[in-house]
């Protein structure tokens, strides 16, 4: 079993951070992610453009040059890869963590491929794992997606889009131009109001025209092979449906950070426990980084906020290694 002083799990970019930090100081370090490098960013869908402008998705310093002030998701890959080739920073690629235990000042991590200790641990798993789902009968049904990738995919169906947020809003623009059916299912009474501002009036106008059809306060009851059943203000509305893209956010793996021990608080925000100078968990040596903080409040925390927690931890490691 391999000793290694630090982990860190998950290879975003603020793991990658993390990873660039520990180097510079000297740690004997490992990031390891469960899939390629940023592995939430790749399953971004094709064409999404970032609400940040570059320069604040920029970690270490080191420029982030874009063909726009708001880079695209193939840009951030490129960005992200060459940094972590170019710093040639010690990553596992495709190797997920099954467990994390500690036992007395040893961390006890195992993976699908093999076994590590560590004295120190950095969780930057962030949010994009786990989708929230709507919990209705047919929501299993091979037509339902909760991750949406490319457009043309949809062109000539009916497809109905699940969400108000900027990722429903994306898809449903997108897909209208690629020659799709569009119909918008929303819970409020409007689009969300986070919808990126020179996207928001795109979709208000194209549903204002007819062009996308939209229900309001509505929620979904049944999917159906053929169907959507739909409950809005008016009664239950029947549609006809060939694909639905229920894109109603995503949330951090709460149980992997129940089993590991990390408390969450009782409310329905699911707050991890953490000290906010440190990020230091109530599990001593163990670090949260990034949107992992936010609990459920997912929009807390963003790259270009959370980008410090790295230096952050690496810091308090440093201390606190000195002083043993």
């Amino acid at each position: 079993m391999k000793h290694i002083d630090l982990i860190i799990i998950g290879g975003g970019p603020i793991g990658i951070a993390c990873g660039l930090e520990a180097k510079k100081k000297g740690l004997n370090y490992l990031i390891i992610e469960k899939g390629p490098i940023v592995n939430s960013l790749f399953n971004y869908p094709v064409n999404m453009q970032f609400f940040s402008s570059s320069e604040k998705l920029e970690i270490d310093e080191i420029p982030f040059i874009s063909n726009e002030s708001k880079p695209k998701r193939n840009e951030a890959l490129e960005y992200y890869r060459r940094i972590v080739t170019s710093n040639h920073l010690n990553i596992h690629l495709f190797e997920k963590v099954n467990s994390v235990k500690k036992e007395e000042n040893i961390f006890y991590i195992k993976t699908e491929k093999q076994e590590y200790t560590a004295s120190y641990i950095i969780l930057a798993t962030g949010f994009y794992d786990k989708p929230n789902t709507i919990n209705v009968p047919g929501e299993e049904l091979t037509k339902v997606a909760h991750y949406y990738n490319d457009p043309h995919f949809y062109a000539k169906q009916k497809l109905a889009v699940i969400g108000a947020s900027n990722s429903a809003v994306d898809a449903a623009l997108e897909c209208y131009r690629k020659g799709a059916d569009v119909t918008m299912i929303v819970r409020g009474p409007e689009i969300g109001r986070r919808v990126k501002y020179w996207v928001r009036p795109d979709i208000e106008n194209r549903i204002a025209e007819g062009s996308i059809k939209a229900y309001y306060n509505t929620t979904v009851k049944e999917i159906q092979p053929q169907q959507i059943i739909l409950k809005t203000i008016k009664g239950e509305v029947s549609i006809e449906n060939d694909y639905v893209l229920a894109l109603t956010g995503y949330m951090p793996n709460f149980d992997f950070l129940k089993r590991i021990g990390i408390r969450l608080s009782d409310d329905e925000k699911r707050y991890p426990e953490y000290n906010e100078e440190t990020m230091e968990s109530n599990i001593e040596n163990l670090y949260l980084a990034g949107v992992i903080c936010g609990g459920m409040d997912t929009h807390i925390w963003f790259i270009e906020n959370s980008r410090i927690h790295a230096k952050t931890i690496i810091k308090h490691i440093i201390s606190g290694k000195q002083n043993v």
